[in-house]
């Protein structure tokens, strides 16, 4: 999939309500943001199940390109260990591949606020 394409896949989808922007796509490495503003949960902080669909979101689509054309990628696991709240600014994550295999692949997801610290892993 060519970056280009991502607006008109994810019309009217969770990225598009939650303000996902994909920044680089490749099956090594995947990165995006979201918003903080819209994406908090009751205390006015970032929302943890928002750090759950951002690294979701990022590795579907890591997976997905190293599918390839015709292949099929589907998810199997998700843990989220939050390390620091954010307040405002962008939630930015990196998927980066640990491996990739015939037919299942591992990345780890790293989401970071707009200073660089590491807010989930």
């Amino acid at each position: 999939m060519d970056i280009a394409q991502w607006p008109t896949l994810s019309a009217g989808g969770l990225d598009e309500k939650m303000g996902f922007e994909l920044l680089q796509l490749s099956a090594e490495v995947t990165r995006g943001r979201m918003p903080v503003a819209g994406n908090t949960q009751p205390f006015g902080l970032w929302h943890g199940g928002a750090s759950c669909v951002l690294a979701e979101s990022l590795a579907s689509l890591a997976a997905y390109e190293a599918a390839g054309p015709g292949g099929a990628a589907f998810g199997v696991d998700l843990n989220a260990t939050h390390h620091a709240p954010a307040r405002s600014g962008w939630v930015i994550g990196e998927a980066r591949a640990l491996r990739i295999g015939g037919t299942l692949g591992t990345w780890e997801v790293v989401l970071t606020d707009d200073a660089g610290q590491r807010l989930c892993t």
